[in-house]
């Protein structure tokens, strides 16, 4: 069994962070200014096999069992958001996932195919949590956990994980436990998370094109160069920690309104 440190350094933007998301009876689609909309249904090809990619952070359906079997991979990525991802794996028999702890992740397991052990504790060395699980069990693993799955069968057990928030770059696909190990040797565990936008630059030019023109629109009332830099950078930041540019906006301007900032509001009287 092997040991995986947990990666120790903290978030750099635009890393993905738990922030308390509220809508206020208000719904936003998350990209807006984007194709990322119109989503997908993912169905089989013609040869029958779903093609397994990286869908996030579009809307996406999916035949999650079929997807699950179907892989054979150690890790491959099915879809990456702002505030949780989906992974599939297979775990050879007499394999293990490899001892780990995420310390700001929780973990949600299901096996679709096999059996396995699972283990979990405080530390490496007290594990004093054991379970066997096999096809239809569901595992939950809370964040700061030390935790492993150990196949114990004679066929591949099949399983997804799902990581609240991401765990895993976009697209991240490890035909092996080897290779997964390579790659996270080669970056020293030197940060807890990699990014995840799943945009490219331009799109997320687009994407906070809203807070342009709302600053713009300050800049033309007048208001104080100081208060307006302030105020968009603030949204800036809650944009960078999953918000989307409407509710970041909503919020900087209730942090004014209401008091909650004071500086805000004195800024803002400069």
């Amino acid at each position: 069994m092997s040991y995986v440190p947990y990666y120790p350094s903290p978030y750099l933007y635009p890393y993905y962070v738990n922030v308390p998301m509220h809508n206020y009876g208000r719904q936003y689609w998350p990209y807006p200014h984007d194709n990322h909309a119109n989503g997908f249904n993912c169905s089989p090809n013609d040869d029958g096999r779903i093609t397994l990619a990286d869908y996030g952070p579009r809307p996406f359906v999916v035949n999650i069992k079929e997807a699950t079997m179907q892989n054979d991979t150690f890790r491959t990525a099915l879809w990456t958001g702002s505030h949780f991802q989906v992974t599939l794996m297979s775990l050879n028999p007499g394999e293990d996932i490899g001892l780990e702890m995420h310390p700001d992740v929780d973990q949600f397991l299901r096996i679709e195919q096999g059996q396995g052990t699972v283990q979990m504790g405080k530390s490496k060395d007290n594990l004093n949590f054991q379970r066997n699980a096999r096809e239809n069990s569901a595992i939950v693993i809370p964040a700061g956990t030390c935790h492993n799955l150990t196949n114990t069968g004679d066929i591949p057990l099949k399983l997804y994980s799902i990581y609240a928030p991401p765990n895993h770059p976009f697209g991240t696909v490890h035909a092996t436990k080897a290779e997964a190990m390579a790659v996270e040797a080669e970056h020293g565990h030197s940060r807890r998370r990699t990014v995840v936008s799943g945009r490219t630059p331009d799109e997320w030019v687009q994407y906070t094109d809203f807070l342009v023109k709302k600053g713009l629109e300050d800049v033309e009332k007048g208001i104080n160069a100081t208060h307006v830099l302030q105020e968009f950078i603030l949204m800036g930041v809650l944009v960078g920690k999953g918000y989307s540019p409407e509710r970041a906006y909503e919020t900087v301007e209730e942090w004014e309104r209401t008091g909650k900032s004071k500086l805000l509001q004195e800024s803002k009287k400069m």
